[in-house]
């Protein structure tokens, strides 16, 4: 522990204080805070209070006796609710709003969106019914209200009065009214538009600054929703559910944990809010933004029919007054990509929604090519009403096209490599394994004057990385392909099973997955063939290293099989159709390739030294083998002196 250790010890100190400090909530955000945990076992009183009461009016007769105690039960129910005693009480109704995409139930009580049904899909394995994003049981929205009295109640336990359905051209509106039994009262109103999945809510208060606690000007939320199982595969579609969320004034985004429970106190303000699923989102979003959020994601166990368990705590801006609206909007739709992305088309930057990156494209170059190549590709092939396995084998086809000139690179270098077998076999015979520094040099002086690069195969394969990473985002990721049958699979978007099994089998289930895929296995069978006849085309040797690298090849399609078997069967299709391709690739190459012509052309340049330039490479890596040398000689004669 010497001086420079404390110092840094010192320095990490000050830096933990400062950071604590600076996160610090202000005064406002504590008291706030703890003026919502003091109300909470009030609000809790009171509701079970209110229930009791509303239970003995409902049992009280028509006798004059009975009639006196239900006024006597009326006034205690004022007692608790004032104001807004008149809808303490009230029978649940039902109100609809559709469109051609969409359908919502909303409910009086609490006047939020009781169901959410999505009428171009459906979950797997039931044809009949619309796809529900949540129902009733699955997802609670309510607001606390503060009253001037103190008294604290929560939207979800009141009773709204649905107002006349408003259609007009291209919207309906409905208005969910708060009364009091005074003038104030307090509105929820929906606006669906013809062919959306976009729902605009909208919170317009009339003189509730009468009812309501003063200098309050916000509304405190608890949002929570259960994310039904709705694919195939349970494993993979967990994945994909998660929180994500966008901060306001930019396009900086945050996200809870997809593969454990997870919670984040968000101090900065939130523009939107999504609670994922693989292939749809329930997105709440705020024009005056979401603060003080307390987000929680909780994984769900299997058999539950359940995904996730997420949920919210936050304010948003209100003014009693009703001066100003709090603006909202709620989309309920699928994560697809053009889908997202139209809704901000004509926007300003600063105010753009990104909605778009709910669908997950990959890292940044990735992502590149899904949005300029993929996407497009596949949005014209499927616009002219081809089946989705079609579509893919065209995508297979022009992807093979444009890396063509890379692959074609790629094997001519091999090509060189392979018929300097025999130089390499003597140099290896030469010089044994203990003098690797005189072999390798060897070797390096047999490239150079044969006009060979060891790097020269790999960037060509480097090159085509990026778009078979591309394909590996968005296959599983395309809502396109959900429901889409192609042969014997029924959906490209989840695993084609050809076997499966109930009972739990150790390490066998853990392994599988209690299901076989069979694009899985055809890919996995077609990349053992290619690495069969890839490796025929290497330089074999005789050197141990070389021997495992070889059986490391053939390891890696076995591997991949067990990473493959739950991934969309659409991207297994893909991969082995694109490995097929290579194969009938490799057999043209082999045919426009002549070993012997290729070997004396090669023979020919080495003849001639002072007409071949060394590349840069080259020059630094002999450099720096004779470097190397030169530094071990000096050590063994340093070590001989002593």
């Amino acid at each position: 522990m010497d001086k420079n250790t404390w110092i840094g010890f010192g320095l990490i100190a000050l830096i933990l204080i400062g950071f604590s400090l600076f996160n610090r909530p202000s005064k406002e955000e504590l008291a706030r805070r703890q003026h919502y945990r003091d109300s909470v076992e009030y609000v809790r009183r009171m509701e079970r209070e209110a229930e009791e009461i509303s239970r003995s009016l409902k049992e009280q007769s028509e006798s004059k006796a009975e009639q006196q105690t239900a006024e006597e039960l009326s006034e205690r129910l004022d007692a608790v609710y004032g104001v807004f005693a008149l809808s303490a009480q009230g029978e649940e109704q039902m109100t609809t709003l559709e469109n051609e995409l969409l359908r919502l139930t909303i409910t009086n009580k609490g006047g939020r969106i009781f169901k959410a049904e999505l009428k171009q899909y459906k979950s797997y394995g039931d044809t009949v019914n619309y796809l529900s994003l949540f129902d009733d049981k699955e997802s609670q929205l309510g607001f606390t209200l503060v009253t001037l009295n103190n008294r604290i109640l929560n939207t979800q336990n009141l009773y709204f009065e649905p107002l006349e359905t408003v259609v007009q051209d291209g919207s309906q509106t409905l208005t969910m009214r708060l009364n009091t039994n005074t003038d104030a009262y307090l509105d929820f109103i929906y606006t669906l538009y013809d062919d959306d999945y976009m729902v605009d809510f909208n919170i317009q208060a009339v003189n509730m600054q009468s009812v309501l606690a003063q200098n309050v000007n916000y509304l405190e939320m608890q949002w929570s929703q259960l994310i039904p199982q709705h694919e195939r595969g349970r494993k993979f579609e967990d994945r994909y559910a998660q929180v994500t969320y966008k901060f306001a004034g930019g396009d900086d985004m945050g996200k809870l944990s997809e593969s454990k429970n997870d919670k984040e106190q968000v101090t900065g303000r939130l523009h939107w809010i999504a609670y994922k699923d693989q292939f749809f989102s329930t997105v709440l979003i705020a024009d005056d933004a979401i603060s003080s959020a307390n987000i929680e994601s909780r994984m769900m166990n299997r058999g539950s029919g359940y995904i996730k368990a997420y949920s919210t705590k936050g304010s948003l801006s209100f003014d009693p007054s009703g001066q100003q609206t709090t603006i909202l909007h709620w989309y309920l739709g699928p994560n697809k990509y053009n889908t997202l992305k139209a809704y901000d088309h004509g926007v300003e930057k600063g105010q753009k929604l990104y909605l778009k990156r709910l669908v997950p494209l990959g890292w940044k170059i990735v992502s590149w090519i899904n949005m300029w190549l993929v996407i497009p590709m596949f949005d014209l092939f499927t616009s002219w009403g081809m089946n989705i396995g079609l579509v893919i084998l065209l995508m297979t086809i022009v992807i093979k096209l444009i890396i063509f000139p890379f692959t074609f690179q790629s094997y001519r270098s091999s090509a060189k490599m392979r018929v300097l077998k025999p130089e390499l076999d003597a140099i290896n015979e030469k010089y044994p394994a203990e003098k690797m520094q005189e072999r390798q040099q060897a070797t390096m002086n047999l490239y150079n004057k044969a006009g060979v690069s060891p790097m020269s195969g790999c960037l060509p394969m480097l090159l085509q990385m990026p778009v078979i990473m591309a394909m590996f985002w968005f296959f599983p990721t395309a809502i396109e392909l959900r429901g889409q049958s192609f042969l014997w699979a029924e959906d490209l978007s989840t695993y084609d099973a050809i076997l499966s099994w109930d009972k739990q089998i150790p390490i066998i289930s853990w392994l599988f997955d209690n299901h076989l895929s069979l694009f899985c296995l055809l890919m996995t069978i077609t990349n053992v063939i290619y690495t069969y006849l890839n490796m025929q085309t290497q330089a074999g040797g005789n050197d141990p290293t070389q021997k495992m690298m070889r059986w490391m090849m053939y390891l890696m399609p076995i591997f991949f099989f067990f990473v493959f078997n739950d991934y969309a069967a659409g991207l297994s299709y893909y991969y082995f159709v694109s490995l097929l391709l290579t194969i009938i690739q490799t057999y043209i190459f082999r045919l426009s390739i002549d070993d012997e012509k290729l070997r004396k052309k090669m023979m020919e340049q080495s003849k001639n030294k002072q007409a071949k330039k060394k590349s840069g490479f080259m020059a630094r890596l002999e450099k720096m083998q004779r470097e190397q040398q030169a530094y071990m000689r000096e050590q063994s004669k340093q070590r001989s002196r002593r």
